[in-house]
């Protein structure tokens, strides 16, 4: 039997609740009273500013970010600077790395962005990864973004990992935000969505439904209970 973990989806939280109900459950998860979780969900129009600190690949100003109604955090995960909003799956993995079983930050950033790769398979896209950058491209379009957080665990030895990926569905999300910053520092290269690169329509959440078989396997979660599980919260 594999570990087990629980799967949500909301169709859209607002990032500050997200930000919270994540380092609500690490430290659940480090005093023992909650299990693993991977939180799926859509935010509002957001920029987040992760730990590299560059205020000026934000191009927008703050009258300009109140006019659009796009919210500014500055959040303590890795990485530049990136936008979420409606039209794009957002994955909060809140995993306990035990130390015993050995950390391996490299693995897991890794391991994420092959749960993404493996999902793009399906849809008959060749997707990989871009040298000396994290995220899924498809050749000079980055499709997903990622940055993490390893949370040192007070009680045990080992990390709990929070924030994730940022996978664009919708078409057109470039420039509903994109456009207002230079997407985690990168100039030469773009970003797409899933909507743009095959023609095709698809709902934020068909693709959370169709994502976790592939989040589980790469894991080593339990898989077919929580299929279920999701699948009875896109119906509620």
């Amino acid at each position: 039997m594999g570990k087990s973990i629980e799967v949500s989806y909301t169709p859209l939280m607002e990032y500050a609740a997200a930000w919270d109900k994540q380092k609500e459950i690490v430290r659940g998860i480090d005093d023992g009273e909650q299990g693993e979780q991977l939180l799926l969900l859509q935010h509002p129009p957001t920029y987040t500013i992760g730990s590299q600190r560059h205020p000026e690949h934000l191009l927008w100003s703050e009258e300009e970010l109140k006019e659009r109604g796009i919210a500014l955090f500055q959040i303590d995960r890795g990485g530049d600077i990136t936008y979420h909003g409606p039209g794009q799956l957002v994955g909060y993995p809140i995993l306990l790395l035990d130390a015993a079983k050995g950390i391996d930050p490299h693995r897991y950033l890794r391991t994420l962005e092959q749960v993404i790769i493996d999902y793009l398979a399906d849809q008959g896209i060749v997707a990989g990864r871009k040298e000396e950058y994290t995220g899924v491209w498809i050749g000079d379009l980055k499709i997903a973004a990622i940055g993490i957080k390893f949370n040192k665990c007070r009680s045990r030895k080992g990390f709990i990992t929070s924030h994730g990926f940022a996978f664009n569905i919708a078409s057109g999300i470039q420039q509903a935000g994109f456009t207002g910053i230079i997407p985690c520092g990168i100039e030469q290269y773009g970003v797409t969505s899933l909507e743009d690169i095959t023609g095709r329509s698809y709902t934020v959440e068909q693709v959370a439904q169709d994502i976790v078989p592939h989040f589980m396997r790469h894991f080593e979660y339990e898989q077919p209970d929580h299929e279920v599980i999701l699948q009875q919260r896109l119906n509620d």
